[in-house]
């Protein structure tokens, strides 16, 4: 499995065995973000799986109703390659690291494989290939396997080929070597032939300003002895001429002599075709649009079924069925599509990845499954409003920014929680300070909007609006990154700062912006080019270099400004942009790019910073930590695993020496101000994390391809600075809101909402099965609401060693409901605690801890708190009625057994037939009561629609209406409940008469004539 390398630190004296109750919850949102990989299972026709870029691999067996991770506890992060034995479809081999090698790529973790369709896996070598896009395995013999391997992206290196084992994955041999810049992009093994193969090999180099495709290195290649030697065809008759760039290559199953390449080339890209094993070679069609952006896209596929019709991927799938002259354009449900897999049974049953996710046609195209049930976004920059409850402003990459709630009045959070707001893909988001409807977002090339919800208006704000689009960022007055910081002072609400190579600052909204930095960068001429070649551009703003790339504004001085750029500067001003100071770390290695800057909260000389290096080759962690306004620096890196390259680090706004870093494999905590780091994991997958927040004391967490997550409540971190951690520990709960909503978990198709209810956290540091543990709720006058024990099977506690949680729903009791009984509108649930100061009391063998918690009032609600407890009151009094009848009628019930019982046991008694036309009367009494309180006829839900509701029922539907919201019940509710609980107080009465009189009368008859049997109430 994937570990973190963690050191044994003295000073840092929590451990997850202190805080592990805590969680990081799923809030979504549920639509796909980049697929590079995916596979279908022949003759299993709903089985799926695809790979996520930076999502681990996903499976569904439904057809693609609903997706389900099958690599967490494993391995994650970006997946290349995904591959089932056809000899045994349990045996599937993973290779990490995605083809599509655009900005924000992400390098994988070797080969993975399972035996057993993805329940378990084992690491399966290949550890440093960083990018595997094809995995192909021997049709049956799934020992014999090969790797498709692209290496390190970033730098020349030894790693990379074509990689073969025979021993499922042990080890490795590699067969195919073009050179130290060219790795393996394409691999097919022949299907009618497993000891034909096809490769091509790609030379490509991402810089942090630059892209490179094409060149020496980049071939088609062929082996005809089961890889072991390797011949270059792309030299062959009728390939193109010159400096070739990546190359799709496909066979047909129908003839294997049918051979599709799909090529970049400056004059002579396109399709080719040979139709005799790759000896010679046709252009079939050289159409632009099958060959844009080459180096995203450039894959082929030949149908199952027919010879000539074959496919093409790109922005649309494109699709010709006369041997490639001509193609229509299509669309699955998202575009820009990379990976294609179709059933060799049944060549209308595709699954296609794409920019969304996975989606999966069983018509040939016409119809697709939805990508709305993947939770595999990929976000850069992550903020919040003041909502209540508050928003979440994300920018999803291939795709809208949204905002999303953190918590809802619903029981999940879906797509009809979540809207689009300011900016595009690649967005920094700003949210006004006075009014969370106005939002301000960004992306690519300099474009800027501020859009108002409220009145649903849009307005380009650009700073300077030329677009740039095509040429390098030597042509940009303002040079404007792909992913350019966009914040509000923290001090003036009307101030709104972005960056370029300047600092800009506007105070009209946007209608007019103000230079105030000169360029705080290293302005390299030299890394400031048009971005592509040898054979095509590609400038979209992603290799735009010498920008300032995070920035952010002292929470303790207005003008203290710290920004620090993607070529390694950092400057300060400490006047609101009148002067400025290089503080650039002495030592810090060159063109590193700043990626998060966090002055602090607790003193104003401290700012922490996050840089990365890995577009150099470079995956070190890089954080630093200045006490004195960057004068000097220090690195801080103790703990974190040397290839965890950081992405940014937060300061915990409440506890000094708190800090929180994300990595490209995850989360580390720092709790003692970074000079010592450990995994702060928990259950969050393995996965790049690119950005975080603080809000409310929660942790808000963005990720490169598992969408958002959230720790509901950092205050169990703040409480431990402060706990005796050898004993028991009841820890103080967070204020929680009285509000609707609350959390199903288990959904695969929609986030996790917030418990709705008091979560108590408590950690026993010595438990066995045989102790007694309980929590205990006591209201504000000291009185009890509920105790939850491990000893109750009502009301039953689960506990474990070490930390726990649990959640009260903060729900008193309510009336009994008796079995069978069918209510139809009724409530009979006791009312939520009124907002106030509560207690819990955690006992442990008697040993009791006791913590103060409050309930607070939902700032949306229109009542006050005197209105909630007469609300409260209401219901109390309701369900006490109600509870009053419902035990009077189990008596009633108990009694009128005993009578029947009776009556047959007696019937020929001549002696006592007195005694049974009395029991028969006394039945038929009891039973009027209980017709009168309690519809009797009803058996199934639908019944109370034919036979009408008695009085009990009624009443309960009073607690169900008025419970509705925080309202105090309204007069009419009041009277029809007075009069409701006159009529049930008069039929328990006449019940409570007869007990009294005729059954006591009754029995004492009884035993008069010496019979040995007793009627009794029940208890």
């Amino acid at each position: 499995m994937l570990s973190f390398f963690t050191l044994n630190i003295d000073s840092q004296n929590f451990s997850e065995s202190d805080y592990g109750a805590l969680e990081y919850r799923l809030i979504g949102p549920f639509r796909g973000g980049r697929s590079a990989a995916v596979t279908g299972v022949p003759d299993q026709p709903n089985l799926f799986y695809f790979g996520a870029t930076g999502g681990g691999i996903w499976k569904t067996n439904n057809g693609g109703r609903t997706w389900e991770n099958i690599s967490d506890g494993y391995f994650g992060g970006s997946i290349g390659a995904i591959s089932v034995s056809k000899s045994d479809p349990n045996v599937i081999y993973v290779g990490g690291g995605e083809k599509t090698v655009r900005g924000n790529v992400s390098s994988g973790y070797g080969v993975w494989k399972s035996v057993d369709a993805g329940k378990t896996w084992t690491a399966s070598g290949l550890e440093k290939s960083r990018h595997i896009p094809r995995i192909a395995i021997h049709p049956t013999d799934h020992n014999i396997v090969y790797a498709g391997v692209m290496g390190n992206i970033y730098k020349p290196t030894e790693e990379r080929g074509v990689y073969k084992s025979t021993d499922g994955g042990k080890t490795w041999r590699k067969t195919l070597f073009s050179n130290e810049h060219a790795g393996v992009v394409d691999l097919i093994i022949d299907p009618t032939n497993p000891r034909i193969l096809y490769a091509s090999t790609w030379r490509v180099q991402r810089t942090p300003y630059s892209l490179s495709s094409g060149g020496e290195g980049s071939a088609l290649w062929k082996s005809t002895d089961s890889g072991e030697t390797w011949t270059e065809i792309s030299k062959h008759e009728g390939f193109p001429e010159g400096i070739l760039g990546i190359i799709g290559v496909t066979v047909s199953p129908v003839d294997n002599q049918r051979v599709w390449a799909m090529v970049e080339n400056k004059d002579q890209g396109g399709l080719y075709r040979s139709d005799d094993g790759g000896e010679t070679w046709t252009q079939v069609n050289s159409e632009r649009k099958l060959r844009q952006r080459a180096w995203y896209y450039t894959r082929v596929y030949a149908d199952t079924k027919d010879i000539n019709t074959v496919y093409v991927l790109n922005v649309s799938y494109h699709k010709s069925t006369d041997g490639g002259r001509t193609f229509g354009n299509y669309r699955a449900p998202h575009g820009d599509h990379h990976d294609l897999w179709i059933a060799p049974e049944d060549s209308n049953r595709m699954i296609i990845g794409d920019d969304g996710g996975a989606q999966i046609t069983y018509d040939g195209g016409e119809t697709w499954s939805t990508y709305y049930n993947q939770p595999t976004a990929q976000f850069y920059r992550v903020t919040t409003d003041n909502a209540f409850p508050y928003r979440i402003y994300v920018a999803q990459q291939d795709n809208s920014t949204i905002r999303i709630p953190h918590r809802t009045d619903g029981y999940s959070i879906s797509e009809d929680d979540w809207e689009p707001t300011a900016g595009g893909e690649s967005a920094h988001i700003a949210v006004d300070p006075e009014n969370n409807d106005i939002v301000y977002g960004g992306s690519y090339g300099g474009y800027l909007t501020r859009v108002n919800h409220e009145r649903g208006t849009t307005r380009a704000i650009n700073v300077w609006p030329d677009n740039p689009m095509g040429a390098g960022a030597e042509a940009m007055k303002y040079r404007f990154q792909w992913n350019f910081p966009i914040i509000f002072s923290k001090h003036d609400p009307n101030k709104l700062y972005t960056f370029s190579q300047h600092v800009h600052v506007t105070e009209n909204e946007g209608q007019t912006w103000k230079v105030i930095s000169p360029d705080l960068t290293t302005n390299d001429p030299e890394k400031q080019k048009s971005s592509g070649g040898p054979i095509t551009q590609d400038n979209t703003a992603v290799e735009y270099y010498c920008t300032i790339f995070a920035a952010q504004e002292s929470p303790l001085k207005e003008g203290l400004l710290w920004v620090g750029s993607d070529d390694g500067l950092i400057h300060v001003t400490k006047d609101g942009g009148e002067t400025w100071e290089n503080v650039t770390p002495k030592g810090m290695p060159k063109w590193m790019m700043i990626n998060s800057i966090e002055p602090s909260a607790f003193d104003e000389g401290t700012c922490y910073v996050a840089g990365t290096k890995y577009k150099t080759g470079d995956f070190a962690p890089y954080l630093y930590k200045t006490t004195d306004y960057g004068k000097t620096w220090k690195k801080i890196t103790n703990g974190i695993n040397e290839e965890h390259f950081t992405r940014v680090l937060r300061e915990d706004p409440k506890r000094k020496g708190l800090l929180y870093a994300g990595t490209e494999t995850g989360m580390y905590i720092s709790f003692n101000d970074g000079k010592d780091w450990q995994p702060f994991q928990l259950n969050l997958p393995i996965v790049p994390i690119t950005d975080l927040t603080i809000k409310d004391n929660n942790l808000i967490v963005a990720t490169q391809g598992r969408s958002l997550w959230i720790i509901d409540d950092l205050t169990v971190i703040h409480q431990l600075f402060d706990a005796d951690l050898t004993k028991n520990i009841l820890f103080k709960p967070k204020d929680s809101y009285r509000m609707s909503g609350g959390s199903r978990s288990g959904s695969l198709t929609s986030g996790t909402n917030h418990p709705n209810g008091v979560i108590t956290y408590f950690n026993l540091k010595d438990y066995s099965e045989d102790d007694k543990v309980s929590l205990t709720y006591f209201d504000k006058k000291g009185d009890t609401i509920k105790t939850f024990s491990t000893s109750d099977k009502k009301n039953k506690l689960e506990v474990k060693k070490g930390p726990n949680h649990f959640v009260w729903n903060m729900t008193y009791d309510g009336a009994e409901r008796l079995p069978g009984m069918i209510l139809w509108a009724a409530s009979l649930q006791g009312p939520r605690a009124v907002p106030g100061t509560y207690e819990v009391h955690l006992n442990v063998n008697g040993d009791v801890q006791k913590q103060s918690f409050n309930i607070v009032p939902d700032p949306r609600a229109e009542s006050t708190v005197e209105d909630m407890q007469k609300q409260f009151d209401f219901i109390q009094d309701v369900n006490a009625t109600v509870d009053k009848a419902h035990k009077s009628i189990k008596n009633i019930r108990s009694i009128n057994k005993q009578l029947s019982a009776f009556q047959k046991q007696y019937k020929e008694n001549e002696e006592v037939k007195d005694l049974v036309e009395k029991a028969k009367e006394l039945e038929e009494q009891l039973s009027e009561i209980e017709k009168a309180l309690y519809q009797t006829k009803n058996r199934s839900n639908q019944d109370p629609l034919n036979f009408p509701i008695k009085l009990t029922d009624k009443l309960g539907g009073l607690n169900s209406l008025t419970r509705r919201g925080d309202f105090p019940p309204t007069d009419q509710a009041i009277e029809v409940k007075d009069e409701l609980t006159q009529k049930i107080n008069a039929q328990l009465d006449t019940f409570n008469a007869l007990l009294s009189n005729e059954v006591k009368a009754f029995n004492a008859a009884f035993n008069a004539k010496g019979l040995e049997y007793l009627f009794v109430e029940e208890d």
